[in-house]
């Protein structure tokens, strides 16, 4: 119920010109490093961690799916993030590599 809550805010939110324009992408970058993100993202890819988010058969296609995409990937790591972490994480993640409208 949690996460659809976030979303319908996320929703609302993105009346903006960009989603996620109430989070901090220089935040988000330092969230990837602190959480180590590409270690797991090198296993899957053979190496460059940063090639998960735009290789041809990405999962994450919407601004809605990457906070679910998220919350996955957090979860198999054990960390429970904050709204506002996802917020920023999704800022960082669409500035740097989605380009979501």
């Amino acid at each position: 119920m949690r996460k659809y809550f976030f979303l319908l805010l996320l929703a609302a939110g993105t009346a903006h010109a960009t989603p996620f324009a109430d989070g901090n992408p220089e935040n988000g970058k330092k969230l990837i490093d602190k959480y180590d993100c590409n270690s797991c993202h090198k296993g899957k890819m053979g190496g460059d961690g940063s090639a998960i988010y735009t290789r041809p058969d990405r999962i994450v296609t919407g601004a809605d799916v990457l906070i679910d995409r998220m919350e996955q990937c957090s979860g198999a790591v054990g960390k429970n993030l904050a709204t506002q972490e996802k917020l920023d994480l999704a800022a960082y993640l669409n500035q740097t590599y989605y380009h979501f409208k």
